[in-house]
């Protein structure tokens, strides 16, 4: 009989697991997603995808989001300004006309009111969806288009116009505004800048 080692006993919790930092889409990758929610009729899946690359949200803030916070009556907003859920703090967000058509889509096919949560859950109206159901659609969506659902998640949709953003202005400050970070650090973490990267747009800042 084979004698138990410790190792056996306990076994690390990422062991065969992908970790670190969620990947963002791409360009391609975000209009190949378009296309098949658009092609399969998922109204609520493309206003969902659609606002969740806009709003650069976590998905607790995403999915609690009521129609009041997005529109006046049935008008779409073209930007919007959320309380957050981990921060406690303001954060303004554009909504662009791609993503207002979606929404506006979505609202009518399921006739919401101002009250009404955005993405109400199936089972039970007065609620909205859970972060873990926002989970499995991004894993749905990822999966749609030949991408490995095991390494992307609800922080690639929030990463990825943010990552879009840097790499073509530099300009960490204004990501982080549009993450809602307390601080710099926070952000340069979140994007994954590297320190000689942001140390460079530093020292070429004149104050």
């Amino acid at each position: 009989m084979l004698q138990s080692t410790a190792s056996d006993l306990f076994t690390p919790w990422n062991k065969g697991k992908l970790i670190g930092q969620r990947p963002p889409l791409k360009k391609q990758e975000i209009w190949s997603i378009r296309v098949r929610l658009q092609l399969s009729g998922k109204v609520r899946d493309l206003a969902l995808f659609n606002l969740a690359i806009d709003s650069k949200l976590r998905g607790c803030d995403l999915c609690k989001l009521r129609i009041r916070d997005i529109a006046t009556g049935c008008t779409i907003s073209n930007r919007a300004m959320v309380m957050q859920q981990k921060t406690h703090q303001p954060v303004r967000f554009e909504i662009t006309e791609q993503a207002r058509t979606s929404i506006s889509d979505w609202m009518t096919k399921s006739n919401l009111k101002s009250e009404d949560y955005l993405f109400p859950s199936r089972l039970k109206p007065s609620t909205h969806i859970t972060t873990r159901q926002y989970a499995r659609l991004v894993k749905n969506w990822v999966r749609m288009i030949g991408l490995n659902p095991a390494i992307y998640g609800t922080h690639s949709m929030r990463r990825t116009k943010a990552t879009l953003i840097y790499k073509r202005t530099k300009n960490l400050r204004a990501v982080q505004l549009l993450l809602g970070h307390k601080n710099i650090e926070s952000t340069v973490r979140y994007l994954g800048v590297e320190v000689d990267d942001a140390l460079e747009m530093s020292e070429q800042t004149e104050v």
